[in-house]
């Protein structure tokens, strides 16, 4: 069985009544492998899980505050799909408009590792470092690779959504 991730991308428009700026909210990875990397090194907030003890919306909403310090809107979140990585790993993507999210006072979760390598000492780090709101024409760069057909089935998503 593939790892499980399970995360939460929340979109927003930037003025009420655009539907061409579209922002969603993502979050640069943490630790020394991304802290100088820019694009491919961002994520929507998410983490892994057992599909087998957990509902995946569950796990997202666990993962959302774990990785953030804040819970994720109460709002009403749909299923955008479960979307593979080149690796394997399959993640499960649920959206919601985070219109009235505001991220101030995030407090990021922590990992430790081995750093330097080999060098026998452990060091914790950020899971992430940083999370904003981005144009959704700039977190397609921004967002690591497997990452983006999400982004992309949201766009397809809301243009749907807007047809009459």
């Amino acid at each position: 069985m593939p790892t499980m991730s399970a995360g939460i991308l929340l979109y927003r428009f930037a003025e009420p009544g655009r539907s061409d700026l579209l922002e969603v909210f993502i979050a640069h990875m943490g630790g020394p492998y991304w802290e100088r990397k820019k694009q491919g090194a961002w994520s929507i907030p998410k983490g892994e899980y057992d599909p087998d003890a957990e509902p995946a919306l569950d796990a997202a909403r666990r993962e959302f505050a774990e990785e953030l310090g804040v819970d994720p809107p109460a709002t009403a979140y749909a299923e955008l799909g479960t979307f593979a990585y080149s690796s394997g790993k399959r993640v499960v993507v649920f959206v919601a408009d985070g219109s009235g999210f505001d991220p101030g006072g995030l407090a990021f979760g922590e990992f430790e590792m081995e750093w330097p390598p080999r060098s026998g000492r452990t060091r914790s780090f950020p899971e992430v470092d940083d999370a904003r709101w981005v144009d959704a024409r700039e977190a397609t760069d921004l967002l690591v690779k497997g990452q983006r057909p999400a982004l992309e089935a949201l766009e397809r998503l809301l243009a749907a959504a807007s047809t009459p």
